[in-house]
C-alpha cells in the first residue's frame, strides 16, 4: 500500500533523494544535465527548489534513468533505489558450474544457509552419501589434482556439510536408483565390489544421520525434478551442466521449495524404507 504524502513533503524528498543519488553516482549537476538532456539551471531548480512542484515524468525518468535508481523511489513511493534491471539482475544470475570433486561455489553456498533447511535434488546420487570409490569413479576423468588430494579436499567439506545444524532432505528418482542397484545404464560399468559397498554405505549413512538427513524416492513416470538445490529462505539453484541458475528472489524460492515439498509428499520410498527397496532391486 502507498501511503499518501503531501506533495510539499513529496516534493521535498525527491529533492533529498535526487542529490544522495547524485552523490552515489559521484555525478555534478553539470553531468547531470548533460546526461538526461537539459540546461544545467533546470537541474539547480530541481536541487534548491521550495516548493511543492515536482518535475514532469519525463525528467523524472531520466533522472532515474542516468542515476541507476528507480523512479518510484524518487517519488516516493518506494523505498527500495534500485532499479528494475538492478533487481532482476540481483535476483537472478548465472554461476559457474565445476565438474569436479571440490565445487567452491557450492560449498559457499552450504555454509552461507548453515542452520537452515537445504533441500536438494541431485543430478545422479548425492554426493555427500557416496564412497571415495564411487567418487574416484565417477569424477576421475575430471579431477585436476591427484585423486587423493581430491578425494581428501572433498572428504573435508562434506564432513563439515554433515556436522553442520543443516537440516537436509534429498529426492532422488526410483529409475536413478534402481540403474544404480542393477548396474543399469549410467552404472554399468561399475565394478560390483563398489556398487555393493556404496550400497552398504546408503544405508549405513541414512540410519547414523536420519533424521537430520532425509532421503527420498520418488517416481519419475509421475512427476520430474531438474537437478536444484534450495538454501532455506535464502537462496535457490537450479544446475544446467556448466552452470547454475542462480535465484534469490523470495517469491521464486518460495515456490522452488513447493515443488520440492510436492515432490516429498508424494515420495514411494523414505529413508526407513531403503533396506527393503535394495533387498528387491541389489
Amino acid at each position: 500500500m502507498i501511503n499518501k504524502i503531501d506533495k510539499r513533503d513529496r516534493a521535498k524528498v525527491f529533492r533529498e533523494r535526487l542529490i544522495r543519488a547524485m552523490e552515489a553516482a559521484n555525478m555534478t549537476q553539470s553531468g547531470l544535465s548533460r546526461a538526461i538532456g537539459v540546461d544545467r539551471s533546470t537541474i539547480s531548480q530541481l536541487l534548491t527548489g521550495t516548493g511543492a512542484r515536482l518535475p514532469n515524468a519525463q525528467v523524472v525518468g531520466e533522472c532515474a534513468a542516468a542515476l541507476n535508481v528507480s523512479s518510484d523511489w524518487l517519488l516516493s513511493l518506494s523505498d527500495n533505489p534500485e532499479s528494475a534491471e538492478t533487481l532482476i539482475a540481483n535476483a537472478l544470475s548465472l554461476e559457474n558450474a565445476s565438474r569436479s570433486l571440490v565445487d567452491e561455489q557450492i560449498f559457499d553456498w552450504h555454509r552461507e544457509a548453515e542452520g537452515y533447511k537445504i533441500r536438494h535434488a541431485p543430478a545422479g546420487l548425492p554426493d555427500m552419501f557416496k564412497s571415495d570409490a564411487l567418487l574416484e569413479w565417477e569424477y576421475a576423468p575430471h579431477i585436476k589434482r591427484t585423486q587423493e588430494q581430491a578425494i581428501s579436499a572433498t572428504q573435508d567439506r562434506l564432513n563439515w556439510m554433515r556436522s553442520s545444524k543443516s537440516d537436509y532432505e534429498i529426492i532422488v528418482p526410483l529409475h536413478e536408483m534402481i540403474s544404480f542397484a542393477r548396474a543399469e545404464g549410467y552404472y554399468s560399468d561399475l565394478p560390483i565390489d563398489i556398487r555393493l559397498a556404496q550400497i552398504d554405505r546408503f544405508l549405513e549413512l541414512s540410519q547414523q544421520l536420519y533424521p537430520r538427513a532425509r532421503l527420498y524416492l520418488y517416481d519419475g513416470k509421475e512427476t520430474f525434478s531438474s537437478p536444484l538445490t534450495v538454501f532455506g529462505p535464502l537462496m535457490a539453484t537450479i544446475y544446467i551442466g556448466h552452470h547454475y541458475i542462480v535465484f534469490r528472489d523470495n517469491q521464486k524460492v518460495e515456490l522452488l521449495s513447493q515443488h520440492f515439498d510436492q515432490i516429498v509428499s508424494i515420495a514411494q520410498v523414505s529413508t526407513r524404507g531403503l533396506a527393503d527397496f535394495f533387498g528387491r532391486y541389489a
